[in-house]
């Protein structure tokens, strides 16, 4: 099947097999590997990208449904060479370890601060409650959503 996505802002043209995920397109066909595979099921939250400025888990998502969507993975937040002042507040604040997470949940913040940019700490817990991180870096990722708001 043939397929036209946009992608941080740019349109790619691709062919896949009907059913491919979103998360598979991605990586595969695309190279952006910042979208990570996890579990599979939508529930660890490494495959979050924003679709049309939401927050989706990537896994879940077809290409087919992707189509006339705008997607941006963790590679199109930066611009003209600066960090996306989340990703800045995730490196300020050590909100980082290993790293698997992180992409899922800057984006996740990023959709968060869009709709609301004053969140609260029950807010914040809310919007990041589908990520799982193993290194157990919540706390630091709380305070860098704080610092991003500002």
């Amino acid at each position: 099947m043939r397929v036209r996505l946009n992608v941080n802002r740019e349109t790619h043209e691709m062919e896949v097999p009907a059913g491919v995920t979103l998360l598979g397109a991605l990586r595969d066909d695309l190279g952006l590997t910042g979208t990570r595979y996890g579990c599979g099921h939508g529930v660890c939250g490494a495959c979050v990208v924003l679709v049309d400025g939401i927050a989706v888990p990537s896994c879940m998502l077809t290409v087919e449904d992707a189509v006339g969507k705008q997607i941006v993975t963790i590679e199109g937040l930066a611009s003209n060479g600066a960090l996306h002042p989340v990703q800045h507040a995730f490196l300020e604040e050590d909100a980082l370890q290993c790293g698997y997470c992180t992409s899922g949940m800057v984006l996740s913040t990023v959709a968060l601060l869009e709709r609301t940019p004053r969140p609260t700490d029950e807010q914040i817990r809310d919007a990041l409650a589908p990520h799982l991180c193993r290194c157990g870096v919540y706390a630091r990722v709380l305070r860098a959503v704080k610092k991003a708001a500002r």
